[in-house]
């Protein structure tokens, strides 16, 4: 299982002068041969080598780094054209599509450069590492992390790390390979009903109330709104620091919900069923005031989430069709959507059951996941002679 781990690099003045610069180049190069690929057509990586390793090289690129620039620059491609497939740059011949086939890819002059072991070397006891540039090789370039970070570094890093610069830090990306836990036979499944008005509701009884997450969402937007109709420099300056604060704040509260999720089913012994949402925002139809709010919903991100660290705990894990899990009476199975009566209450009609609208859903979602664990596993059945 790949997880990725974040440092911070504390360069000195010339140092971070000189992965400045780096990342300028690279990205620059990786423009160019994103263009040279648009004009082939978008070539195997193999002849689109033929086509751009020799400038690269004279651009001052190590041979190691050009492959990677190369790589890169094909890679987004095939990103790009694995999103056309699933529909996620509209239908065909739509202005958006049309718009992200009619010209090659760009870089941002800060944007990721991944680096293997040949042009980055990492040591853990001084806590530095000595990374390649276009000035020559970087030594003793300080780091900081967790202690919890380290040692993930330290046990399970294999593979490329990403060198990213933002807001003028640099920082790199790396990935860890962590073994999986081994998975049990559960015992009954947790079913997840996941919303915005709540966070996450479980069929043991855990809910983790969106209200609070919500309020702050609604203060950054009503502060971003403020501060872009002033439009003076500190206004802007005031922005760019603000940035990103709504999504780190969503993600940590999404890592405390998901923890309390799995830990909860590892301690049971029980699965976990999940509602597979995938493209849930194209299939709703709600009022302009209510978009903003579907939008910004980090139902992806928490899933993910909840699956890692289902994974590294050995927790098993499903996806099942949310269809009818709020019409649906977990006491009586009816179903109906005059039994929804609001956002928080479900009354069945026919039996007359009544509790919270997410409890109900997430019984459904649990009882949908032990379906779908028993129709994926293994038969135990004796072989006919």
């Amino acid at each position: 299982m790949k997880i990725v781990v974040q440092v911070k690099l504390l360069p000195e003045a010339g140092q971070a002068a000189a992965l400045h610069a780096t990342l300028r180049t690279v990205n620059e190069a990786a423009c160019w041969v994103s263009g040279v690929a648009f004009e082939l057509g978008v070539p195997r990586e193999y002849e689109l080598r033929k086509h751009t390793y020799a400038e690269l090289k004279a651009r001052g690129l190590g041979a190691q780094v050009a492959q990677h620039v190369i790589k890169k620059a094909r890679d987004a491609y095939a990103a790009l054209r694995a999103n056309i497939r699933a529909g996620n740059v509209g239908k065909p011949a739509s202005k958006r599509r049309v718009k992200a086939e009619s010209k090659p890819i760009t870089f941002r002059p800060g944007a990721a450069q991944p680096y293997d072991d040949r042009c980055l070397s990492w040591q853990y006891d001084a806590r530095t590492v000595s990374v390649w540039t276009t000035v020559g090789r970087l030594k003793g370039v300080p780091f900081v992390c967790s202690a919890g970070a380290l040692k993930m570094l330290r046990m399970h890093r294999k593979g490329e790390s990403d060198l990213i610069e933002r807001d003028g830090a640099f920082y790199l990306a790396a990935v860890c390979d962590v073994p999986e836990g081994q998975q049990y036979e559960p015992g009954g499944f947790i079913g997840v009903d996941l919303g915005i008005a709540n966070i996450a509701t479980t069929s043991t009884g855990y809910r983790a109330a969106g209200r609070g997450l919500n309020r702050h969402r609604k203060r950054q937007l009503d502060l971003r709104k403020k501060l872009q109709a002033k439009g003076t420099n500190s206004a802007k300056r005031l922005l760019k620091k603000r940035s990103r604060k709504e999504a780190r704040h969503a993600a940590n509260v999404n890592h405390i919900v998901s923890k309390a999720i799995v830990t909860t089913a590892e301690r049971t012994g029980s699965g976990i069923a999940l509602e597979d949402l995938t493209g849930v925002r194209s299939r709703v139809r709600l009022r302009k005031d209510q978009r903003a709010p579907l939008h910004s919903w980090g139902f992806l991100q928490l899933g993910r989430y909840i699956e890692y660290k289902a994974k590294r705990a050995g927790v098993p894990l499903v996806y099942v069709d949310p269809a009818y899990t709020s019409q649906q009476c977990s006491e009586c199975g009816h179903i109906d959507r005059r039994n929804r009566l609001s956002q928080a209450l479900f009354a069945c009609r026919p039996c007359g059951a009544r509790m919270h609208a997410d409890d109900n859903a997430s019984h459904n979602i649990g009882r949908k996941g032990e379906s779908v664990w028993i129709a994926g596993r293994e038969s135990r059945a004796p072989v006919t002679p």
